[in-house]
């Protein structure tokens, strides 16, 4: 679709695309591309604003609001860890403390949070208070969970380790406040959520989950990284399935 605005603001200018490409340094056929419809690139775009003495939002709309949204995405991520075993335990406390509406987890096992029982005390304190606890764990019996364990070089022990963890979360999975699902989902990321803060475990073909990066990001406005996880963890648990009692 041609830029109307902007070939209108050449006209009331007096200024042909020739004369613009000359004054921006680019090829007339670039210019022309504009004007058809193709977005510059911003120092172009700024240039090309300042000399038609109009606003480049008025010019470009689309172009800046995206590029407000990759800037507030940006200030989205807190910190980026090279391995899960390199996080903090005191971020996961702080991150579970801090929910006052929400906490999910989305993860095959889970084995290391199910072992940390400071943690788990957190969490049953959390669900005590009015806080929604939410955890989402593999089904072992899954096809999936076997093929994962093959990709990480542990076999049939990935379907162990949710065994081992959900006797583990026994006592949580009977506290008031806490929901446990089981879900066939391929993981392409664990996800630890707090209200609208997120720490992302990612998977990699070939390491297993404490080996691989992790992100820790808070939802702002106007970003949308934390929002696709936190949205991933709802279509998550739609699909998913209430476990059997023990």
């Amino acid at each position: 679709m041609a830029n109307e605005r902007l070939r209108t603001a050449l006209l009331e200018n007096g200024i042909t695309p020739h004369e613009l490409a000359s004054e921006v340094s680019v090829d007339t056929k670039t210019v022309e591309r504009w004007v058809k419809g193709r977005t510059p690139h911003r120092r172009h775009r700024y240039q090309v604003a300042t000399r038609l003495g109009v606003d480049e939002g008025y010019l470009w709309p689309d172009a800046l609001s995206r590029e407000q949204v990759t800037t507030a995405s940006a200030s989205e991520i807190l910190a980026v860890y090279p391995h899960r075993t390199e996080v903090p335990r005191d971020v996961w406390q702080r991150l579970f403390e801090s929910a006052e509406e929400e906490i999910g987890v989305l993860v095959y096992a889970g084995l290391f949070l199910a072992e940390d029982r400071g943690l788990l005390s957190i969490l049953r304190k959390k669900a005590a208070n009015g806080v929604r606890v939410r955890f989402l764990v593999g089904d072992p019996d899954d096809r999936n969970i076997g093929d994962r364990g093959e990709q990480e070089g542990v076999g049939d022990a990935m379907a162990a380790k949710i065994r081992n963890a959900l006797v583990l979360y026994g006592p949580l999975r009977k506290a008031a406040g806490v929901e446990f699902r089981a879900h066939r989902t391929v993981l392409y990321n664990s996800i630890y959520r707090s209200d609208e803060t997120v720490l992302v475990n990612t998977h990699v073909y070939g390491f297993p989950a404490p080996a691989a990066p992790v992100w820790h990001l808070r939802k702002v406005a106007g970003g949308e990284i934390a929002g696709i996880y936190l949205d991933s963890f709802e279509t998550v648990w739609e699909t998913a399935a209430p476990l059997p009692e023990d």
